[in-house]
C-alpha cells in the first residue's frame, strides 16, 4: 500500500448533502472550464448573510473583513463555509494562494472539496509542484481523496512533464480503484502523453473499458503536441468508423493539424464538414480555422472569417495581425492592431516580431517604446524579437539596455533568451560579451551553440568554431543545416580550405544531411576566397540543382578579387539572368574592367545601365549614438546636423586623399 486511507464520512456526507453544493464541486473542479467560476447559487450560501456577501467579494481586504465576521459568528468552524473562502483564495482571479495555504493550516477539518479546490488553484498557477505538496498534505490530513482530486494532480504532472511523479500518482490511483472514473481515465491519458508517454496513453486509450468523447479528444489533442499530426487525423477518421461525433474541441485539433501540415484542401474540407454539422463556431475553433487559412497563405479567407465573428478574442485579432505579418504587409497589421479594443502583450509582440521578419528593426524597436509608454510589460517573446531587432542593427547599447532589463525584472535566462543575447552580441561586435552569456547558461540547445559558432564565424574566429563544432558533437548534439553553414562560413572567413571540404563532405557521409544553395555558395565562396577558382565553377556546374545568384554572386566576387576577366564576366551574365535590374552588378562588373584597365568595357556597362533605366542604388549606412540609430543614404541631408557631419565627411577624404588611399568602388561614376 501507498497509504493508509482514513475516511471523513461525515463531512463529505455534509458537503453532499446540498445537490446545488454537489454540482458546484463538478463545476469547479471540472476541466472542461478552463477558468472556472468560483461563485455558486447554492442555496446554503443565497440565505446566508455573511456568505451571500462572500460571494460579491472582490478583493482579499474584503474577503478578511468578512472572515473576521465569520470568525466572529462562528461562521468559520462550518467545514463548508470554510471552503467558500478557500475557494475565493485558490481560483479568483483576485486571490491569494498563499492565504489559501494559511486557512488551511488553520483550519482543524477542511473537506474535500476544500482540498481539491486548492489542489487546482496550486496546479494552474506558475508553480504546480505545490500541488503535489498540497496533495501530500491532504494524505497526512487523513483525509480520502477522491475521483475529482486525481485529474488535478495528474493535470499538474503534465505541465512538469513528471514522468515518474505521473507514476507515482497513477500507482495511487489503481490501489483506490479509481482508474475506471471517466474524469481519472482521461486524465491519464492526457498525463502519458504530455510526459512522454504517448505509446502508453494509446494502449490504455484502446483497452479502456470506459471511453468517452473526452477520450478521443485527449488521444487526439496527443499526438498533436507531440507533432504526429497524420496519427491525430487518422485517429479522427477512427472516430467516424465507432459514430462517435465529433465536437467543436476535436475539430480545433484536427484544424490545426492541417495548419502544421499546410495542407489547404483538407482544412478547407473540415470547415465545410463544420458548417454542414451545425457546429457551433465557437471563438476558439475561429481562431483554429484563421490561424490554418493564415499559414496556408489564404489570407483573404482568414480576413473573410475574421469579419464574420461576431465575438473576437485577442487570439483572434493577434492571429490576424500575425497572419499580416508573416507575409510581409505591415502595414495592414499595424492598421489592424490600431483597430484592436483592447491589446495585452501577445498582439504587441506578434507585430513587433513581424518588423524584424520583414527586416525593418528600427520599427519593431519605434514600437517598443510605444508599448512602453503605455506600460505594457513585454514577455520573453518580446524581449527574443528586440534582441533580433538590435542584431539586425548593430545596436549594442539598446541591446546592452534590453540585457539589463532583462535581469532587473528577473526574467529567467532560458535557452531562448540566452541564445538570443549570445546572437545580439556577436552581431553588435562584442563577442566577449557573447562567449560570457554563452558559458553562464545553465541550458543550451543546438541553437544556443549554432549562434555561439556563427558568432565566432563573423569575427574571423574559424578554429574556435571548429572546435566549438567538434565539443557539440561530442555532448551528443546533432548538426543541422543551418549549424554547417555557420561551420562552413567560419572556415571561409578564415581561409581554412581543407577543414571546409572535410564538413562539407560529412554532411551527407556522416549526418545524413544534403547540401542546399546555401551550403553551396559558402564552398564556393571559400574556394574562390582562396583563388581555387576553377574548383569552384567546377562546384558550381555538379551542383544538384540551379545555382541562384547568391552562389553566382560568391564566384564572381571571387574573379574581382583575383582579377580573372573572364570567369568574371560569365558568372556576371549569369547574374544579370536572373536579375536584369539589380543595380550592384553592373557596378561591379565596371569596377572589375577598372581594375584590369579595360576603360572600353567599364564604359560599356555605364552605358548599358544608362539604356536600360537602372539606376545605381544609393548606399546606405547605420550607425548608433547614445543608444539611438541614425541611418544615412548617399547624398541625404535630412538629419539637422547634417553641415557637421558633411564638414566631418569632407575632411575625412582629404586625410584619405593625403594617404594615398582611393576606393575602387569610386573609381567609376555610373549615375
Amino acid at each position: 500500500m501507498f497509504f493508509l486511507f482514513l475516511t471523513n464520512l461525515r463531512s463529505i456526507r455534509r458537503i453532499f448533502k446540498d445537490p446545488s453544493v454537489s454540482s458546484l464541486h463538478t463545476r469547479l473542479l471540472s476541466d472542461k472550464e478552463k477558468k472556472p467560476n468560483w461563485n455558486t447559487n447554492s442555496t446554503l450560501v443565497l440565505t446566508n448573510p455573511i456568505l451571500s456577501l462572500l460571494e460579491k467579494c472582490n478583493n482579499m481586504k474584503q474577503l478578511k473583513q468578512i472572515q473576521a465576521q465569520m470568525i466572529l459568528t462562528g461562521l468559520f468552524l462550518d467545514e463548508f463555509a470554510a471552503s467558500r473562502l478557500i475557494a475565493f483564495c485558490a481560483i479568483s482571479d483576485s486571490g491569494s494562494l498563499d492565504y489559501c495555504r494559511k486557512i488551511l493550516t488553520h483550519f482543524e477539518n477542511p473537506n474535500i472539496f476544500s482540498w481539491n479546490v486548492a489542489i487546482r488553484g496550486f496546479s494552474e498557477s506558475e508553480d504546480p509542484k505545490q500541488a503535489i505538496f498540497m496533495y501530500k498534505r491532504l494524505l497526512g490530513s487523513g483525509t480520502r481523496p477522491d475521483n475529482y482530486t486525481y485529474p488535478l494532480l495528474l493535470k499538474a504532472c503534465g505541465r512538469l512533464s513528471a514522468f515518474w511523479m505521473g507514476n507515482e500518482i497513477l500507482g495511487h490511483v489503481l490501489c483506490l480503484g479509481l482508474d475506471s472514473e471517466i474524469f481519472v481515465h482521461n486524465a491519464i491519458i492526457n498525463m502519458l502523453s504530455v510526459c512522454g508517454g504517448l505509446e502508453c496513453a494509446r494502449q490504455l486509450f484502446d483497452k479502456g473499458c470506459v471511453r468517452d468523447l473526452v477520450s478521443w479528444n485527449s488521444m487526439i489533442n496527443g499526438y498533436i503536441r507531440n507533432g504526429r499530426f497524420d496519427d491525430a487525423l487518422k485517429l479522427f477518421r477512427e472516430m467516424g468508423v465507432e459514430k462517435v461525433k465529433p465536437d467543436e474541441v476535436t475539430m480545433i485539433g484536427v484544424v490545426s493539424c492541417c495548419a502544421q501540415l499546410e495542407d489547404l484542401s483538407l482544412g478547407r474540407e473540415f470547415h465545410k464538414y463544420i458548417e454542414e454539422n451545425g457546429l457551433t463556431f465557437t471563438v476558439p475553433l475561429s481562431n483554429a480555422l484563421m490561424d490554418m487559412y493564415v499559414k496556408c497563405r489564404k489570407l483573404e479567407l482568414a480576413r473573410l472569417l475574421f469579419d464574420k465573428m461576431h465575438k473576437r478574442s485577442i487570439v483572434s485579432w493577434t492571429t490576424m495581425i500575425a497572419g499580416y505579418s508573416k507575409l510581409g504587409f505591415m502595414d495592414a497589421a499595424r492598421k489592424l492592431f490600431v483597430e484592436m479594443p483592447e491589446r495585452d502583450v501577445v498582439p504587441w509582440s506578434a507585430l513587433i516580431a513581424g518588423y524584424v521578419q520583414c527586416k525593418r528593426a528600427k520599427d519593431a524597436l519605434a514600437l517598443f517604446h510605444e508599448m512602453q509608454s503605455e506600460c505594457m510589460k513585454p514577455n520573453e517573446v518580446t524581449m527574443i524579437s528586440l534582441l533580433s531587432a538590435c542584431a539586425q542593427l548593430g545596436a549594442l547599447d539598446i541591446g546592452l539596455w534590453l540585457h539589463q532589463y532583462i535581469d532587473k525584472h528577473s526574467i529567467p535566462l532560458n535557452v531562448a533568451i540566452g541564445t538570443a543575447l549570445v546572437d545580439m552580441y556577436a552581431k553588435c561586435g562584442n563577442i566577449q560579451r557573447s562567449i560570457r552569456v554563452f558559458r553562464d547558461m545553465p541550458k543550451r540547445n543546438l541553437l544556443t551553440w549554432t549562434a555561439m559558432i556563427g558568432g565566432f564565424a563573423i569575427h574571423g574566429h574559424g578554429e574556435v568554431a571548429i572546435n566549438h563544432f567538434e565539443e557539440m558533437i561530442g555532448i551528443g548534439l546533432k548538426p543541422d543545416e543551418i549549424t554547417f553553414i555557420e561551420v562552413l562560413s567560419a572556415c571561409c572567413h578564415s581561409g581554412l580550405v581543407e577543414e571546409g571540404r572535410r564538413f562539407f563532405a560529412q554532411m551527407s557521409s556522416k549526418f545524413d544531411l544534403w547540401p542546399k544553395l546555401k551550403h553551396y555558395s559558402c564552398m564556393v565562396d571559400l574556394l574562390g576566397r582562396a583563388g581555387l577558382l576553377d574548383e569552384a565553377e567546377e562546384l558550381i556546374k555538379t551542383m544538384p540543382m540551379k545555382p541562384d545568384s547568391v552562389v553566382w554572386g560568391a564566384l564572381f566576387f571571387a574573379c574581382r578579387i583575383h582579377g580573372n576577366v573572364v570567369m568574371g564576366e560569365r558568372a556576371a551574365s549569369h547574374l544579370l539572368e536572373l536579375d536584369p535590374n539589380d543595380s550592384g552588378i553592373y557596378v561591379l562588373l565596371a569596377n572589375l574592367y577598372v581594375e584590369a584597365e579595360m576603360w572600353g568595357e567599364a564604359g560599356k556597362v555605364r552605358m548599358m545601365m544608362r539604356q536600360r533605366g537602372i539606376e545605381k542604388t544609393p548606399g546606405c549606412s547605420l550607425i548608433e549614438v547614445n543608444g539611438v540609430v541614425y541611418e544615412f543614404i548617399v547624398r541625404d541631408k535630412s538629419h539637422p546636423k547634417n553641415k557637421e557631419i558633411y564638414a566631418c565627411l569632407i575632411q575625412l577624404d582629404r586625410q584619405l586623399d593625403l594617404v594615398g588611399y582611393i576606393s575602387s568602388d569610386l573609381q567609376v561614376n555610373l549615375t
